[in-house]
């Protein structure tokens, strides 16, 4: 009996555990993506992009500071965003499991792919800092990007779609707030208006209301059990 007991505590300690670190990787994972696209968006107020090797150099000799801040927390963000999505999809798990696991899943993939294009922000600042022949630099980074295009193609595949079906899917099963699962159905439609309109701060808006939107998903989960 004191065994049996001893177990149903364990598991209950475990359950209670990974419920309260689900949430708050909820809760901080999507500030990442605030952080990372207001620290660029700031970057590139008065113009500048990463589109070309040249560019990407030229911005960050520019702004090293935004630029290394929206690295380091676009990095984290992509970290935690995978216990974060895996919680999210258990929201969807009795009334939308298939739209729900497929949604989190590509969103997973997408931003495992995006770690290692971050990544390359510290390559792009440390060319920068260090001077030379930046014409050679610039290609480097050129072919570099060339030859991650699948990868990139992947990120934009879970961040656009795979966020999208995933919001789609809490909306269907009504196991949280349905303007929680809207809010983050926004990121990836202001995400994609950012791109056509040629401005940032669609982005930011967009990932904040991801942000809330996960967080009250937290809250819900937090709250259970």
């Amino acid at each position: 009996m004191t065994a049996t007991l001893d177990r149903k505590v364990a598991v209950a300690s475990t359950d209670a555990l990974r419920r309260v670190g689900t949430a708050a990787a909820m809760l901080l994972a999507p500030w990442g993506f605030v952080v990372a696209n207001a620290a660029y968006a700031w970057a590139t107020r008065d113009g500048g992009s990463d589109e070309t090797g040249a560019d990407a150099l030229a911005l960050a000799a520019a702004h090293p500071a935004p630029l290394r801040v929206s690295t380091i927390a676009a990095l984290l963000g992509c970290l935690l965003i995978i216990p974060a999505a895996l919680g999210a999809i258990g929201f969807t798990r009795h009334r939308a499991n298939r739209l729900g696991l497929i949604g989190g899943s590509l969103m997973i993939a997408g931003y495992v792919a995006y770690f290692g294009a971050v990544m390359r922000g510290f390559v792009d600042l440390a060319m920068a800092e260090r001077g030379g022949p930046t014409g050679d630099y610039a290609a480097v980074l050129d072919a570099a990007g060339e030859a991650a295009i699948p990868w990139l193609l992947l990120f934009v595949a879970g961040n656009i779609l795979g966020t999208l079906l995933l919001g789609i899917a809490l909306l269907r099963a009504r196991t949280a707030p349905a303007w929680a699962a809207a809010t983050i159905c926004c990121w990836p439609v202001l995400h994609v208006t950012g791109l056509i309109a040629g401005t940032e701060w669609f982005e930011v808006a967009g990932a904040t209301l991801q942000a809330v939107g996960f967080a009250a998903l937290a809250i819900r989960l937090a709250r259970t059990g």
